[in-house]
């Protein structure tokens, strides 16, 4: 059993910043691409950043640039520096872990960019 716990989100204002942070816990034996995604409302789920366990970043275009991800192997977390936020950031964050042959996803955690 393995479980994904995000936190960080919140609101803010355009052209501010936060941080999310994702842990993985329970059986855990080897993690492969750890990640975001997000979901605005009415929208598909989407890419927003994920990382290999060597450190190597992907970004959507949407958001390179801004967001910075980062992982710890040693403790399985992945954290989602996000800078220069902008209103249509808005969105549900969902933290992504491949693990073996398995995809597991968090609860999902709101950001709202607005003034």
């Amino acid at each position: 059993q393995v479980q994904l716990v995000e936190s960080g989100g919140g609101l803010v204002q355009p052209g501010g910043s936060l941080r999310l942070s994702c842990a993985a816990s329970g059986t855990i034996y080897s993690i492969y691409t750890m990640g975001w995604y997000r979901q605005a409302p009415g929208k598909r789920r989407e890419l927003a950043a994920t990382i290999t366990p060597g450190g190597s970043p992907n970004y959507s275009d949407s958001v390179k640039g801004r967001f910075t991800i980062s992982r710890h192997n040693a403790n399985n977390t992945v954290d989602l520096q996000m800078n220069s936020l902008k209103p249509e950031d808005t969105a549900v964050y969902y933290c992504y872990a491949a693990i073996l042959l398995d995809d597991y996803w968090g609860q999902g955690t709101q950001v709202t960019v607005s003034s």
